[in-house]
């Protein structure tokens, strides 16, 4: 299996398809992630690629399962990221 891409190797990638520096799809990239960063709470998608979400996870009760002994898991906000249907195609 091949090992994931870098963020340098992203960089450089995004430069060579778009035809800009590498500076530039950097400041691209960070800008992106800024966005996403501050649009969560609402659903920030990016087309073709999915969509960045926050849950509320309701309180539950669990098992530790070194005693067997029943605890309650407090309720928490997480992030998801659902992924498109065309990168599901594209991929799979």
């Amino acid at each position: 299996m091949a090992k994931p891409m870098t963020k340098s190797q992203i960089i450089a990638a995004v430069a060579e398809k778009a035809d800009i520096s590498k500076a530039q799809a950097k400041d691209a990239l960070d800008g992106l992630a800024e966005l996403a960063y501050e649009g969560a709470a609402d659903g920030f998608t990016i087309p073709g690629i999915g969509k960045l979400v926050k849950v509320d996870r309701a309180a539950r009760s669990g098992r530790n399962p070194a005693t067997g002994e029943t605890i309650q898991i407090p309720a928490k906000t997480v992030l998801k990221f659902r992924i498109a249907k065309a990168a599901k195609d594209a991929v799979l």
